[in-house]
């Protein structure tokens, strides 16, 4: 089962600092540049805790040391009493007009292996990032961005008692999203909530890096101690932001693929390879990327749209006469993996075709992922790459299929927007302190 708990946070004090200026995206998508940014919004923005300062593992001590100052000098101050917060997210999608309202809520979820089948990843991770998110765990002893998880609820049972809170505080981000946090605290409240995601399975959206380190902190610290730890106490929870599938604003957009620098390329050659598994068809030469996408759009199609850098494109769907079962890349994979199209483009086109190992695939060595279909054309038009592959967006029912059968997606296959954002509350890791 899910052990789902409301959070009792260090959160920023809002009459010392505007929200808006001290929180941040997640560490993964902060440039150089960026960071600067933020960093000079407010003295006391977020960055400087989840991207401190330092040379090599000193930033570690130096963001431990600017999170006890923050919180000496009340900045950053505990919350009084445990709650779920409702985050909500109004946006525009990127590329287009149409408005979202993304909500959800932070909470605490209880850490447990993949192999309990509770939580579902649906990437594979690198050793990287999560050795640098652990050592900000130890030196910190928090959690200090928030995951994102799905659960199903169909029947929208979880609505009704996240309405029933106080509004904390609203405020607006450079990017154009409104941001919205709401308290939750009804004992009633808390109780529906904890039962009605309880026997359900929690997918993965994002931070998978986050989550891996969180349960592998949590293992760190048992093992340190002289007694096994109270089942509740902070260290085996990670924070979260939970979303429902079955929310029509939960929106997933496309990332696309630009393939760069491979040592013989041929774009004909690799068409007429590909008439094997794909219906090929040539779009009109030239085609603008809202073309492109209207066609990607139809319904039923399955493929993607490959562009090359003389203007061509063509619509690459599979055919129905080809048992994806027999391709000796996707024999062994699970139906709903087979059918998927990253699946059929990682796999048949990438590395049968173009030869793109698995491990370059992993490396990025020859790929860019842009999410921006008009800019990504046009580069390529103009000289940058060598192909660029446009996608249709992954349908949640597509990435929670996958990930139910035990395997895990091909990397980029999706992208939710906006990001959550970080700083909205702090989770401690005490094995003394009990959550509630």
């Amino acid at each position: 089962m899910a052990l789902i708990a409301p959070l009792k946070p260090l959160r920023y004090a809002l009459n010392k600092v505007s929200l808006a200026k001290v929180v941040a995206p997640p560490y993964d998508v902060i440039s150089e540049q960026g960071r600067a940014e933020l960093a000079a919004l407010d003295p006391h923005n977020v960055v400087r805790l989840i991207l401190p300062e330092g040379e090599g593992d000193s930033r570690y001590a130096n963001a431990a040391t600017t999170l006890r100052a923050w919180q000496e000098s009340g900045v950053l101050v505990r919350d009084d009493e445990p709650g779920f917060y409702r985050y909500d997210q109004t946006f525009v999608a990127p590329g287009g007009t149409r408005t979202f309202t993304r909500s959800g809520f932070l909470a605490l979820v209880g850490t447990q292996p993949y192999e309990d089948r509770v939580i579902l990843p649906h990437e594979r991770t690198l050793s990287g990032p999560k050795e640098e998110r652990l050592k900000l765990f130890r030196a910190t002893q928090t959690n200090l961005s928030p995951g994102f998880m799905l659960y199903r609820d169909p029947e929208r049972r979880v609505d009704g008692a996240l309405e029933k809170g106080k509004l904390l505080a609203e405020c607006a981000t450079v990017d154009g999203v409104k941001h919205a946090l709401t308290k939750v605290s009804d004992a009633n409240a808390i109780s529906a909530i904890v039962s009605a995601l309880a026997p359900l399975q929690l997918l993965i959206a994002d931070g998978h890096h986050r989550y891996e380190t969180s349960l592998r902190y949590r293992r760190e610290v048992e093992a340190s101690l002289s007694a096994p730890s109270d089942a509740r106490a902070e260290h085996r929870y990670f924070m979260v932001f939970l979303a429902n599938e079955a929310d029509p604003n939960l929106v997933v957009f496309a990332t696309h693929r630009h393939v760069h620098a491979l040592p013989s390329f041929n774009g004909q050659s690799m068409i007429e390879k590909a008439r094997e598994w794909f219906v090929v068809s040539e779009l009109p030469r030239g085609a603008d990327a809202r073309a492109i996408e209207s066609k990607m759009t139809e319904r039923g199609y399955k493929g993607f749209v490959v562009a090359l850098p003389d203007g061509r494109s063509f619509s690459l769907e599979l055919r129905a006469d080809r048992d994806l079962a027999l391709h000796p890349l996707l024999t062994l994979k699970p139906e709903a993996l087979r059918q998927a199209d990253v699946t059929l483009l990682h796999s048949i086109l990438f590395e049968d075709i173009l030869g793109l190992s698995a491990e370059a695939q992993a490396k990025k060595t020859n790929l860019w992922y842009p999410q921006d279909a008009g800019e990504s054309l046009a580069e390529l038009r103009a000289g940058k790459g060598q192909l660029l592959v446009l996608m249709n967006p992954t349908p949640v029912s597509e990435v929670r299929a996958v990930a139910e059968a035990g395997e895990v997606m091909p990397q980029k296959s999706t992208f939710f927007y906006p990001k959550v954002l970080t700083g909205l509350a702090i989770h401690t890791l005490s094995p003394s302190r009990l959550v509630s």
